[in-house]
């Protein structure tokens, strides 16, 4: 058990390496009811959200989810998260539920709430003490959770959500996941959660821990927050272009981003692959040239490839083709590597 945003989560059960095969091959389980959960609802809620990220809320249908970023007036990454566009039944207004990383969920609700001080039309709630979450990914994972719900989980398209109920109680599945392969999220009150997960594990399901998690994420080239997403980087310099779009109306960064799209930002996300023999870890210098020219945000040995891969930033000037050759400060020693294209992998995620 390992501290992980103020939260104590299991590093795994059985191995790391065997817990990434088995998501990769088969199915898993994960819990990540750390995850916070922010509701935005009323009249302004869609303007308000819209002000609040770069991607387009209004493209949303409902039931629908949206990946992207929460940036400051600067372009800068306070947050990935994802958004749902749920129905307001209760109001039929407009609702949006705003999931966020554990660690940085108190600052965000903080942020949230600090921006919509003008609005009248909006109110925004921290659910996250009545939500419990877990994942269950990889390419079974429809089959497996199929035989714990009474929903057709095949009319869930990627990136869709459906609420309905599960042991009388109301939860909400979505097909997303962070691990490359075909998943689904579920959402609901902690004890509804808690029996799921022992359902699923009495079906030979395997729980999956936190490390596995990581290695999972690494290989599609996911970002993490606190290594390819912080306060000194843009959506635009972390690979995450996609999420910014030239919308109608003011939004946090917008002519920052815009103008970076178009033009660069101050560094470039980069795949690399070790061809010297040694680990390239976060913070280790990157030199082309003799000349250091980035850092390393996150490295390992891939299990599925079986080669030393590393996530970093190259500096603006700096050229950044496939097959460049560089160096890994790796304790004081300059290791060989080259350039690779992103994603390292692909799995069996469905495309929107």
């Amino acid at each position: 058990m390992v501290d992980f945003g103020g939260w104590e989560m299991p590093l795994y059960y059985t191995s790391i390496v065997e817990e990434h095969r088995t998501v990769r091959q088969g199915v898993g389980v994960f819990d990540v009811s750390h995850m916070g959960e922010i509701e935005v609802r009323g009249k302004e809620a869609l303007a308000f959200v819209q002000y609040l990220v770069p991607n387009d809320v209004a493209k949303l249908e409902l039931d629908q989810a949206l990946y992207t970023t929460m940036c400051d007036p600067q372009g800068f990454v306070l947050d990935d998260l994802l958004i749902y566009r749920l129905p307001d039944l209760e109001r039929q207004g407009e609702k949006y539920l705003l999931v966020v990383n554990a660690g940085t969920t108190e600052q965000d609700f903080a942020w949230v709430q600090s921006q919509a001080r003008s609005l009248s039309g909006v109110e925004i709630q921290n659910l996250s003490s009545r939500y419990a979450q877990v994942a269950i990914q990889g390419p079974a994972s429809q089959g497996a959770l199929q035989r714990h719900v009474e929903v057709d989980l095949s009319r869930i398209q990627y990136f869709h959500s459906m609420e309905t109920e599960l042991y009388k109680e109301e939860i909400l599945i979505s097909r997303t996941g962070y691990t490359g392969e075909d998943g689904f999220e579920v959402y609901g009150p902690p004890m509804t959660i808690v029996q799921l997960w022992k359902d699923l594990i009495k079906s030979d399901v395997a729980p999956i821990g936190l490390g596995a998690r990581d290695s999972l994420r690494f290989e599609p080239g996911y970002p993490l927050y606190g290594h390819e997403l912080d306060q000194q980087t843009t959506p635009i310099e972390a690979g995450l272009s996609w999420t910014v779009k030239a919308k109608p109306g003011n939004y946090n960064g917008k002519e920052t981003l815009l103008h970076q799209k178009k033009n660069g930002g101050e560094k470039s996300l980069i795949g690399l692959r070790m061809t010297d023999p040694g680990v390239a870890r976060q913070g280790y210098p990157i030199y082309l040239n003799g000349a250091e020219a980035g850092i390393v945000t996150s490295g390992m040995k891939s299990i599925t490839l079986d080669q030393f891969l590393a996530l970093g930033f190259i500096k603006k000037g700096f050229p950044k083709e496939v097959g460049r050759r560089i160096e890994i400060d790796i304790r004081g020693q300059r290791k060989a590597a080259e350039l690779v294209k992103l994603p390292f992998y692909r799995g069996s995620v469905r495309s929107p």
